[in-house]
């Protein structure tokens, strides 16, 4: 026998694989079709252990499928712009280009040596102009449909990155790339208007069966879909009477949930990005304060804000509101607590009910109007019966945030409060009857900001025009392409390359200008599954046929760090692109697997900016990708966590070579290898052995096939080294040549070919290997068909039980399989007769198929 040596067997199999071009996959048939993506790194470099299990995950689910019958999809490419190149060019006075392109090759040379089954004649690298052209199409047909906007509006800003970052982008206050904080600025900028899909995004996560649950319901959190109604505040004049015949600029708008609380409404507050707050304050003496506070809310993070993390700060700007349902006037305050991006930038502040109005309140010496209190509230009984608003100081320590009965609230009074309540529909019917109200539905989710102000991005293909406007590039003249003799180590910008901006209008013909801002690189990767579909058509980014035929992807394989970003972009793209013809289908990812991440040996995230990433080099050079592969399964389920301890990898190497030894020794080509140790069994014995094995072989077919279908890897490579133990110790009780005599030789090749097949997914270059040169097969093992097996034959014929007396164990039994309760009991207490020596049995408990406990005394 031949000793296992993964250096010589893997590099060979893989460049064997290329020239057959075994994982090429052509245009679709009639069978059925698995479609399994790992979400496309980034060329940052070198791969790290955390891209190891990301796409070994996928790659056994590709071979276990193609086994399985399945015409198997399962391509890789590159999410190829962004910042890193950009900053990495500057650093090395190089392009972009060049350090993308170097790091593709390196990785691809990495994917090769793990022996990743991928068709690289589908590859997607998204900085190719082949590529991104097609995503400048898209942007244009979204743009035909009323699904892009360019406005002004204030903007998160990342001072590091120098670029604007859209709302899913900014963590905890932070870039999300370079946790940075984030500032805010007005500026005009370039939005897809993903609200326009906000319910149906909602909607359609109750058809994601196969999606983890945290997952959507990050999504759905995001999305935040409220019920409510819009209520018009009358605005009075600076010296604070209301008009008597209102226009539509002396409206304030503000969105609630409960407008019960309206006569609670003791002060109003405007967000620091108000549009109309200037001109507000405009010549008043409060004007220096309030702006002062609008520039220092920009200082913190618009997520802190919201979630009243920080120390309130607010002033008065001097105006007045007149509440629509009491005509009380109600001063107007601009608070840092209060957004801009939720609702309409206005707030009603009922401190009584809402815990941040509350604080503001206590802060600034504001009223505090209890107008819902539950019954046993002593204050209740008190304000139970009045209708208009008496003077009561309250003592409390937090707002009432709970249900109850309105107090204090005119003809509303007594009625019970709360959301979608019988005082809130009266309140809002109240509002509708006097045309200062209506009902409204209100979404967390904002337009996604798609522009960033970099170089190493997809350009905008517009193109701006004195006469005309914002026009669009004709579609005969796209792509736009970046220009190649920038000098970014220089601090040129695309604004600044006067080679690229220059530009005449395609409508009139005047000098103009092209849109310097380059996308948004989600946008390259909402919508790059579709192409490796149909990766080579130059007429169009894809055929509807072609993706059609191939999509939905059925299994996707990512980090939960992409559950907002990334995920909830893809499914706009799919929705729009079906909603254009393009597609029959409405979610792009049936099944959806967030891989643990990968943690450094204090248990710290894995990532090159701390210097703690382990590259698979030196463990390859060491134990082969084979072992790498099993190891990296074996140490946790795929969506935990994964602890990186390099200790047990010696362990699965050796487990390796057993199985290589095994496979030999069952068909006879193990020689001195061979495990038997010159003390044969009987016949009988040996029958009983094999009937064992073959038990064992369907026991562990079944399991395996089953953990592999829920992608519970870990337990299958344990179920698979229970069949190696299994084979061991059949093959230690007899010779090759007394199981040939015994006519066990095909029996035994049988299981050989499953051992084989059972770990070709997880090991496939030793698997090739034993399958060409031990087993003598033709064709490739990774073509074959998956092995079949019975329930009925993986069941036991006899079980072992452990025998306790008094809770510790004193003799085993061995039972048939389905012996009654009554027989297994009788068995046990024979067993135990001489430790019972005439003791009283108080009871004794059978537990199927693991013991039987007797208590005596």
């Amino acid at each position: 026998m031949k000793p296992y040596n993964p250096h010589e067997l893997e590099t060979r199999w893989q460049q064997a694989w290329d020239d057959q071009g075994i994982n090429d996959v052509g245009a679709r048939t009639d069978r059925p079709k698995r479609y399994v993506l790992e979400m496309f790194p980034y060329p940052s470099g070198d791969i790290h252990m955390g891209h190891v299990r990301n796409y070994t995950i996928g790659d056994v689910a590709a071979r276990f499928a193609r086994m399985k019958g399945f015409e198997v999809l399962h391509p890789m490419g590159w999410d190829a712009f962004g910042l890193p190149a950009e900053n990495a060019a500057i650093k090395r006075k190089s392009h972009p280009a060049t350090w993308t392109y170097r790091n593709i090759e390196t990785q691809k040379a990495s994917f090769r040596r793990m022996g990743f089954s991928y068709d690289w004649n589908r590859t997607v690298v998204a900085c190719d102009p082949d590529y991104y052209r097609w995503g400048q199409w898209i942007f244009q047909k979204f743009w035909e449909r009323g699904l892009v906007e360019r406005r002004n509006s204030p903007v998160n800003w990342c001072p590091s990155c120098a670029t604007v970052l859209a709302n899913e982008q900014v963590i905890d206050g932070a870039c999300w790339r370079c946790d940075s904080e984030v500032e805010k600025r007005d500026l005009t900028q370039w939005y897809l208007k993903i609200t326009d899909y906000a319910q149906e995004l909602l909607d359609d996560l109750d058809r994601l069966p196969g999606w983890p649950e945290r997952v959507k319901q990050q999504q759905a959190n995001w999305i935040g879909r409220s019920e409510g109604a819009e209520v018009d505040f009358i605005l009075c004049d600076r010296d604070g009477n209301a008009p008597a015949s209102p226009t539509d600029d002396d409206v304030i708008t503000v969105f609630t949930t409960r407008a019960d609380t309206l006569f609670g409404c003791s002060f109003f507050v405007l967000a620091p990005e108000y549009a109309g707050l200037a001109d507000l304050v405009a010549g008043t003496s409060h004007e220096a304060e309030v702006m002062a506070l609008v520039e220092s809310a920009k200082k913190v993070s618009a997520v802190e804000r919201a979630q009243g993390s920080v120390e309130k700060h607010g002033a008065f700007t001097g105006r007045y509101v007149m509440n629509p349902i009491n005509g009380e006037k109600v001063p107007v305050w601009v608070a840092d607590y209060v957004v801009a991006d939720y609702g309409t930038g206005a707030v009603m502040a009922v401190p009584c009910g809402d815990q941040r109005d509350f604080e503001f309140a206590r802060a600034y010496g504001l009223p505090i109007v209890p107008i819902i209190l539950g019954e046993d509230d002593p204050l209740f009984e008190r304000l139970k019966d009045e209708r208009e608003r008496v003077v009561v100081e309250v003592d409390w320590d937090a707002a009432y945030a709970a249900e109850g009965r309105l107090v204090q609230s005119g003809r509303f009074t007594g009625m019970r409060g709360g959301k979608h309540s019988e005082a809130e529909e009266a309140v809002v019917a109240e509002l509708q009857a006097q045309g200062r109200g209506r009902r409204k539905v209100e979404f967390r989710l904002r337009d996604w900001l798609i522009s960033r102000q970099r170089y190493w991005g997809n350009p905008i293909p517009a193109i701006h025009c004195p006469q005309c406007g914002v026009v669009p590039v004709p579609e005969a003249d796209l792509p736009v392409t970046l220009p190649e003799d920038i000098d970014l180590a220089a601090g040129e910008t695309l604004a600044e390359h006067e080679g690229f901006v220059r530009c005449t209008c395609p409508q009139c013909g005047a000098d103009a200008r092209r849109e310097t801002d380059t996308m948004d690189t989600f946008t390259c990767s909402s919508w790059y599954f579709l192409r490796y579909t149909d990766p080579h058509n130059r007429q169009a980014p894809f055929s509807p046929q072609a993706a059609n035929g191939w999509m939905p992807v059925d299994q996707y394989i990512g980090g939960i760090e992409h559950a907002i970003l990334h995920l909830l972009y893809s499914r706009f793209f799919t929705k729009v692109l079906r909603d254009m013809g393009m597609l029959d289908f409405d979610e792009p990812f049936t099944n959806l697997l967030t891989q643990g991440m990968v943690l450094d040996e204090r248990g710290d995230v894995m990532s090159k900016s701390k210097g703690n990433v382990i590259a698979p080099e030196d463990m390859i050079a060491s134990y082969g990708a084979d072992a790498v592969r099993a190891y990296i399964l074996f140490m946790a389920p795929p969506d935990k966590e994964l602890l990186w301890n390099e200790d047990g990898l010696a362990g699965l190497f050796k487990f390796l070579n057993r199985a290589w030894r095994m496979v030999y020794d069952l068909v006879g080509k193990a020689g001195d290898e061979a495990l038997f140790s010159g003390s044969p069994v009987d016949d009988a014995a040996l029958e009983r052995l094999g009937a064992t094995l073959v038990r064992e072989r369907h026991r562990v077919v079944g399991k395996v096939e089953q953990d592999f279908e829920r992608n519970n890897f870990n337990t299958a490579i344990a179920a698979m080294m229970e069949l190696v133990n299994a084979v061991g110790d059949y093959l230690r009780a007899a010779s090759f040549e007394q199981r040939a005599r015994a006519g066990a030789a095909d029996r035994d090749r049988e299981v050989a070919e499953t051992l084989v097949k059972l770990l070709a997914p997880i090991a496939p270059h030793m698997c090739e290997e034993l399958w060409s040169d031990a087993l003598g097969g033709t064709g490739s093992v990774h073509v074959q068909g998956w092995p079949a097996f019975d329930p009925d034959q993986a069941k036991a014929d006899e079980v072992e039980l452990a025998v306790q007396l008094n809770g510790k164990v004193r003799a085993k039994v061995v039972v048939a399989a389905d012996a009654a309760e009554d027989a297994v009991r009788e068995t046990a207490l024979t067993a135990l007769a001489a430790e019972l020596d005439g003791r009283q049995v108080v009871k004794a408990i059978v537990v199927p198929g693991r013991l039987v406990n007797v208590v005596a005394k």
